[in-house]
């Protein structure tokens, strides 16, 4: 491997994909200070020895010096954001605070460290409705939220900042982030909980009284909304090959992490019944507003880039470790998250 022996900093590396990246930076034999406010993440999902967590905002431009001054970071792999697209549209003033103005606040601090290697955590989100299927990376960029366009603007940022001083970025845009570690010790711990296969398993675990499905005549094969579910440690994955690309002195990029399959909500639930065995309560409702039919990848320019690809692609290997998490006793030892985020 290429990468580095100085330290990385990972900005919310305590939430749900940070939390597996670290893990996975970690088992190489990478050194990992976490920077968390532990709003959405958990200091639980740390579970490697050796990892530094220090809790705080990434937006405190004291802390974040002080951070650089003592272990002089090779790169950044940035992970803190707000996630919830219909609290992006009623509070969009947060989420462009959170996801846009305290990342340059960051960038301040690297820029004066001369730190030049920079991971974005991007998301589907910013291509908006698309023109075509699956989505490349020549989709128009025309996110319809707050949320994707908070998170656009990074992208902007991270090109702007290349040309002003060298800065050189991955924005990988991710599309449904699932499952779990395959040793069910770090899973998926939302609250509230709004991704589909953990519903799913919460409704039959009788966490929730059913799982409401919303729209049942969508332009798919079967009514429902396709998307496309990539496993939470493929992701992992990606995130170490594009610090390694960039770390090797790879140029500033953009893409996709995808499986490329397309997947039913009733697919979903179809899964979840065959892994679990059990039947899982569902109400059929309505459409909400603003979901597209169908969002697919088209993951190939990752694998050219990075030499990645996807290593799961049946959703069943999505909902094997997150049953199994979710049935641990790793899972319910998390405090509820009473805090407003």
């Amino acid at each position: 491997m290429s990468h580095s022996s100085l330290p990385i900093l990972v900005t919310g590396g305590a939430g749900y994909i940070g939390s597996h990246t670290v893990r996975f930076l970690a088992g190489r034999g990478q050194k990992i200070v976490v920077l968390d406010n532990l709003v959405f993440g958990h200091d639980q999902s740390l579970v490697d020895p050796g990892v530094e967590l220090v809790v705080g905002d990434v937006g405190d431009q004291d802390l974040v010096r002080s951070l650089f001054a003592k272990h002089r970071f090779a790169a950044v792999v940035h992970f803190a954001a707000y996630a919830y697209v219909g609290e992006s549209v009623s509070n969009p003033l947060k989420y462009y605070q959170n996801n846009t103005a305290e990342p340059v606040k960051l960038l301040q601090v690297m820029q004066e460290f001369g730190c030049k290697v920079f991971v974005f955590s991007s998301t589907c989100a910013t291509y908006g409705v698309p023109v075509a299927l699956p989505i490349t990376e020549n989709n128009p960029q025309n996110p319809i939220n707050p949320y994707g366009r908070s998170k656009l603007m990074v992208e902007w940022i991270l090109a702007d900042c290349g040309h002003a001083w060298g800065l050189r970025s991955a924005c990988l845009r991710y599309f449904n982030a699932s499952g779990g570690s395959s040793d069910g010790k770090i899973g998926e711990d939302h609250n509230p909980e709004t991704h589909l296969i953990p519903r799913v398993l919460m409704a039959v675990t009788g966490e929730i009284e059913f799982l409401e499905v919303y729209g049942t005549d969508y332009a798919t094969p079967d009514g429902t909304c396709i998307r496309d579910y990539i496993h939470v440690e493929d992701l992992a994955d990606a995130h170490a090959r594009a610090l390694d690309y960039l770390t090797a002195g790879g140029v500033s990029m953009g893409c996709n992490l995808g499986t490329g399959v397309g997947v039913s909500v009733k697919e979903i639930l179809a899964a979840v019944e065959e892994v679990t065995g059990k039947t899982v309560p569902v109400k059929y409702g309505p459409r909400r507003e603003g979901d597209p039919d169908s969002l697919v990848a088209d993951p190939s320019l990752a694998k050219q880039w990075l030499g990645w690809e996807a290593s799961r692609k049946d959703v069943r290997e999505m909902v094997r470790p997150a049953w199994l998490w979710m049935q641990g006793p790793h899972r319910g030892r998390f405090p509820t998250n009473t805090r407003s985020a």
